[in-house]
């Protein structure tokens, strides 16, 4: 069974929608974006969040530093790395988050975390080659989002479904990518991914629309 991350969660109604239908994740995204929120922002819609639901934070070409200030602040679950970072800053990071872990400070238990934080590396896939380097990274999972010169996601376009069937040879797969209700069981039956993350395809002029959050959600699970 593919799970679901709905993306780009930023105002207290999104909260109620994701809360309604229960996908497995929800992202909060840190970078420059017309979607982005703060640090204190995501950890006062976390507070209304059900618990059940993992929280992702997004982050381009950040600094370690920041980025854990907000796994602390926000209580985060997993740290979806979107930019250009290489293999060692994953290394980097996967040792400060495991500090982070064992301090067990006052923010990470109140945010119930229940084990270690993930990490999940974010590639953009153009063709063959956009992969090559993946064997590198060691993440818990990929998250492999469609290409487009200038971006680092969030556009809304497909990309070749196959080529994330062969990414699955270097671990767990995350598809994203113009996801919508109309096109993500053709998605998953190809791909088997982990996961699916949508974030523009259940939005309404830029806004988070609940019954196309439902319809993904209820399609995704009804094909099960």
């Amino acid at each position: 069974m593919s799970k679901i991350k709905i993306c780009g969660i930023r105002r207290k109604e999104d909260v109620g929608y994701v809360n309604k239908y229960m996908p497995e994740f929800i992202g909060f995204i840190f970078a420059p974006s017309k979607r982005r929120v703060s640090y204190e922002e995501a950890f006062e819609l976390g507070k209304a969040l059900n618990p059940g639901i993992k929280k992702v934070g997004v982050f381009v070409n950040e600094s370690l530093d920041n980025v854990i200030e907000a796994v602390k602040k926000a209580g985060l679950d997993i740290v979806q790395i979107h930019g250009d970072e290489g293999p060692e800053y994953i290394e980097e990071l996967k040792e400060k988050l495991k500090t982070l872990s064992n301090e067990g400070n006052i923010e990470r238990e109140q945010a119930a975390q229940k084990g270690r934080v993930e990490i999940w590396k974010v590639f953009r896939v153009k063709d063959e080659t956009s992969l090559s380097q993946m064997a590198n990274f060691k993440a818990d999972a990929f998250i492999l989002d469609t290409f487009v010169e200038g971006s680092y996601g969030g556009v809304g376009k497909t990309f070749d479904w196959e080529l994330a069937v062969n990414a699955k040879k270097y671990g767990k797969i995350i598809l994203a990518g113009g996801l919508t209700s109309n096109n993500l069981i053709k998605a998953r039956n190809i791909v088997s991914p982990l996961a699916l993350d949508v974030s523009s395809g259940v939005e309404t002029d830029g806004f988070k629309d609940e019954k196309k959050i439902c319809d993904f959600i209820s399609m995704a699970r009804s094909y099960e």
